[in-house]
């Protein structure tokens, strides 16, 4: 097993038992505390993962690329430079935001949809500190291709929050009370983790040096990552302000608000998102792999690696979609009792497909240097997906939310394909693929529908969600490989740098090298 594939099997057995203990816990703390209790905490979780993006989520990111960026150019002292440069960045960064907060905490209650959304929120903020510095020394893993103390901490954190989670959510007297005792959880964890990687990060003989020089460097390729991904969480924490809102105005209580807000982003979102989470791992151990293409102006070798990804993100996250569309509200009631959950992701199951492409491609154009344009793609997005928020409750009531993550997930894959066919020195092909793959989803689809039909009166919701799923899943698989868009080699064709191992060589473009 070559060192790639190798690599993206360990990193991605890790992530998989994380997100699984996730969902678990998450079915848990929704059966405990209810959708009420769940929209509560998801504002609130909402709010802080803004100001942690905003302060400072393009730095890990960007020390992981400049990291790959000196060694490539043999500038091994300006590798300890930059990771000293991130975190002091950071800490100068996050610790007077911490404060601000805390001190006139009072004041941002206008954040809030719900006003106990705020003690919920308060308390999470200590943490703020502790997972920005963790997340730079994750960034320092990813530069260094050092993925087992990456995937071994996240997997122990998500373990410690389940832990500290059940001991605490267990005893909670109503919704509030088990939405803050899940906060306290996320901060036990948030701690834990921070310490776990700081003793990895001094064990590995890394070390911290004098930043000079590399402040502005860092500063200048770390800030459209971060505003990118502040207008995201921006959007996202202003759609937990805005919709509650809107639903009200539109005629339902508050309490009936929080209860479909917490279904659509608490419940179903989460399950809308096991593929982009599937494909994570293989995104964390390409970034590196494209940064290294780009920089050494191997053409040839990223066009390969670009379309690669492309085309296993779109094959893996749309053999999910026939499922979850004809299944998704018998889901919803196996999983969180909810058929608003249900309802809700079975009209969304499409938007699988563009979550992942759009996950996937900001990470190549953040990889080779693109990140101003990746941020204005996303910050489009962002604006249509709340301008859908606060026009169409009225209309569409919680749907509203559909149209506006549609827009989002949407335009951001779509722009990002063109970006990138349009950078890259050998023009990666990828289209007539993804029509092709989208098509051979349909027949699937009409299948699955047709088989619930006779199948619900016979087995039962349970049953023939477990019969449908095997059998859509294997059904699409199989489209796939009639269509000629998955072989046996599939394996095999994912194991990036093989021609690098073979040849030894620079490989040869035919085609005039850029300059970066």
């Amino acid at each position: 097993m070559r060192k790639f594939f190798k690599t993206v099997a360990i990193v991605t057995v890790f992530s998989v038992c994380e997100k699984f203990l996730g969902f678990v816990y998450r079915i848990y703390m929704s059966r405990t505390v209810g959708a009420e209790g769940v929209g509560m905490y998801q504002v609130a979780l909402s709010v802080f993962a803004f100001i942690l993006i905003a302060s400072c989520s393009g730095t890990p990111i960007t020390v992981s690329r400049l990291m790959t960026k000196y060694k490539s150019e043999g500038k091994r002292e300006n590798v300890n430079k930059i990771i000293t440069a991130g975190l002091t960045v950071t800490l100068l960064t996050v610790l007077p935001v911490c404060v601000l907060c805390l001190v006139f905490g009072k004041r941002f209650a206008f954040l809030f949809a719900d006003a106990r959304c705020l003690d919920i929120f308060t308390v999470l903020l200590p943490g703020l500190v502790f997972t920005s510095l963790y997340s730079v020394l994750r960034g320092v893993f990813w530069g260094n291709k050092d993925f087992m103390p990456y995937s071994v901490i996240e997997l122990l954190e998500e373990i410690c929050m389940i832990i500290a989670g059940i001991l605490l959510i267990g005893r909670a007297a109503d919704a509030f009370d088990g939405a803050f005792r899940a906060g306290v959880a996320v901060l036990i964890s948030y701690i834990f983790s921070f310490s776990l990687a700081a003793g990895v990060f001094l064990l590995r003989k890394n070390r911290l040096t004098n930043p000079k020089g590399e402040f502005l460097p860092l500063l200048s390729a770390a800030a459209p990552v971060t505003a990118m991904r502040t207008a995201t969480s921006l959007s996202v924490s202003m759609v937990s302000v805005i919709l509650p809102l809107q639903l009200v105005k539109a005629g339902f209580t508050q309490s009936q608000s929080m209860i479909l807000y917490g279904a659509a982003l608490g419940q179903a979102m989460p399950v809308l998102s096991i593929p982009t989470t599937l494909i994570s791992s293989f995104i964390i151990v390409l970034v590196p792999e494209i940064s290294e293409s780009f920089y050494g102006k191997k053409n040839s070798v990223l066009k390969t690696d670009v379309e690669k990804s492309v085309r296993f993100t779109a094959l893996l996250t749309l053999l999910f979609i026939p499922v979850f569309t004809v299944c998704g509200e018998e889901t919803g009631i196996i999983i969180f009792d909810s058929y608003e959950c249900g309802s809700f992701l079975s009209a969304s199951a499409f938007l699988m497909v563009f979550m992942g492409l759009s996950s996937v491609t900001t990470s190549i154009l953040n990889s080779i240097g693109l990140e101003k344009k990746s941020l204005l793609i996303t910050a489009a997005g962002g604006a249509l997906m709340l301008l859908s928020v606060w026009l169409l409750p009225k209309f569409f009531g919680i749907y509203a939310l559909l149209f506006g993550l549609s827009f989002l997930y949407v335009l951001t894959a779509a722009l990002n394909l063109a970006v990138i066919k349009k950078q890259c020195p050998e023009k990666p092909k990828y289209y007539r693929f993804l029509l092709k793959a989208c098509a051979a989803t349909v027949p699937s689809v009409i299948l699955g529908f047709m088989l619930k039909k006779m199948l619900l009166p016979l087995l039962g919701t349970f049953f023939t969600f477990l019969t449908l799923a095997a059998a859509l899943s294997v059904f699409t698989a199989l489209l796939f490989f009639g269509a000629g868009l998955l072989d046996f080699s599939i394996v095999k064709a994912f194991s990036f740098g093989k021609r690098r191992k073979k040849s030894g060589k620079p490989e040869k473009t035919g085609l005039p090298q850029k300059t970066v």
